[in-house]
């Protein structure tokens, strides 16, 4: 006989703020439920039978596809499903998402006019999800112990995690809702944890924009602007965070409850995080992914749940072209996607389109940091399409195939990454640009030598990074309204942003 927590009746609100907090009471409810059982479980006591909670869910049920949404909301890509019928999603972790609740909720509410109604869902929260960012409860079981915690309680179920709604292939069973949102509960809180392990930072710390690299010369250039910024008692940056949960806080504010359990790694973490922390979570967040397609894959797998506002990649590229100089820069407007992690969620004859948005904003930060314009500016970056493989000895392969395909594609840069970047970004509607460095011309007999390289690293990547957080600094100016591309939505498309 399952063992439940206090049953929370189904409601109905015509507030989203009511709403959300409906959301918050059952979901403190069950993970109390959860936790309790856990500690009771650890210190040996008999549990009254399986312990279970469940996720909270939002639904929405209309017969009409007229929208009555203000101007500004008839204006977004996203906040309206797509026709008559019943949506709904599961919900988890309001306490990170109130923000991004309370907007998608008050949209829902201000283009359909009809009551979303809260409850408990019937998808179990494993326990593993419901443990807090310090807690090792479960380290202390022997291994007889820890064997029956999968009778007692439910686990991780992949069968719930899957990418179907984000890759356009779920079909609803008959009778059950459509969704509302990319992600369900499960599978956001599997990509929450992935982040910690992945990244060494906290999901909370994550902000709106995200630059991606593969160098760590990058991240070493990030560490600095960061601990210059929290310097600066006029910064609009209030926290600096590295992995191991380190924090620094800005100048003349005060330390955090929380900020000291943070403690430097004894290596870093596969793909260490760094975060520069605005108030607003408009801050930006860079990630070393280092080298290859499987890598920029995952990462970007499990930080789409974040929802961000747009992610960037920087990073180095051979130049194809004779004419291109190393420094040089490439802004991406198309990609040949021969990375082949993605070939299965979405198939290769899916165009990647370029944004307007960010390759404005990318454009405009080369001119204002370089102060280059017009043919000057044209002389040291490029647009043109980049060619991203999973071979990073692709030199060497017989019969110059490669090199056939890349100039019958008109490709300028090469690289094992961005081509995913982008590719991962119109699938999970995240929108995307690239922006990379020209470090060597392999096909025109341009290697990098130790030398040759340490120069072009000094001379080149403080400039570089101090482009990409200019284009976010545009891109946040400009309002977030403009960002999230029509072109990233489908016609049969859910609602949440």
């Amino acid at each position: 006989m399952p063992y439940l927590p206090a049953f929370i009746a189904p409601a109905r609100f015509t507030d989203p703020a009511a709403a959300l907090a409906q959301v918050r009471e059952i979901y403190d409810s069950s993970l109390n439920h959860l936790r309790e059982a856990m500690q009771r479980f650890v210190a040996g006591d008999s549990l009254p039978g399986h312990v279970r909670a469940c996720y909270p869910f939002v639904r929405v049920q209309t017969d009409t596809v007229a929208r009555q949404g203000t101007s500004d909301s008839a204006r977004l890509s996203y906040g309206f499903v797509a026709g008559p019928g019943r949506f709904e999603t599961t919900l988890s972790r309001p306490d990170l998402y109130a923000s991004y609740y309370l907007d998608q909720f008050t949209l829902l509410l201000q283009n359909h006019k009809v009551e979303l109604e809260v409850g408990t869902s019937s998808q179990p929260i494993p326990v593993h999800f419901s443990f807090a960012e310090h807690d090792h409860i479960e380290g202390s079981l022997n291994a007889e112990r820890r064997q029956l915690m999968r009778d007692m309680f439910d686990l991780p179920d992949l069968t719930a995690m899957d990418d179907g709604i984000a890759n356009g292939t779920h079909e609803p069973r008959p009778g059950e809702a459509q969704p509302l949102s990319l992600f369900t509960a499960p599978r956001v809180d599997y990509s929450l944890h992935r982040l910690r392990h992945y990244t060494g930072t906290a999901p909370e710390h994550f902000q709106n924009f995200v630059l991606f690299t593969n160098y760590q010369f990058y991240i070493d250039e990030f560490v600095r602007l960061g601990h210059a910024a929290m310097a600066d008692p006029d910064s609009e940056y209030i926290a600096f965070v590295e992995p191991g949960n380190v924090v620094t806080r800005r100048v003349g504010t005060l330390v955090q409850a929380g900020d000291e359990l943070g403690k430097v790694p004894p290596r870093l973490p596969q793909m260490p995080g760094y975060h520069l922390v605005r108030a607003d979570r408009g801050g930006i967040s860079m990630v070393n992914i280092g080298v290859g397609p499987a890598n920029a894959k995952t990462i970007t797998d499990h930080i789409a749940v974040l929802r961000p506002h747009a992610w960037i990649m920087l990073g180095h590229c051979a130049g194809l072209r004779n004419t291109q100089q190393l420094g040089d820069y490439v802004l991406a407007h198309g990609y040949v996607r021969e990375d082949h992690v993605l070939d299965e969620e979405l198939p290769l004859w899916v165009p990647i389109p370029a944004l307007a948005e960010i390759q404005l904003a990318l454009e405009a930060a080369v001119s204002q940091v370089t102060q280059l314009k017009g043919p000057e500016l044209k002389r040291i970056m490029r647009t043109g399409t980049v060619a991203s493989t999973d071979n990073r000895n692709w030199e060497l392969l017989p019969d110059n195939g490669p090199q056939r395909r890349f100039s019958q594609s008109r490709a300028v840069a090469l690289d094992m990454e961005s081509a995913t970047i982008a590719a991962n970004g119109f699938r999970f509607r995240v929108p995307y640009g690239t922006l990379l460095c020209v470090s060597d011309k392999p096909l025109h007999g341009e290697i990098k030598l130790p030398g040759m390289a340490n120069q072009f690293y000094r001379e080149r990547v403080d400039q570089h990074l101090r482009i990409g957080i200019r284009a976010i600094e545009l891109l946040r100016e400009q309002g977030l309204n403009q960002l999230h591309s029509r072109k990233l939505r489908s016609f049969a498309e859910v609602a949440f942003q």
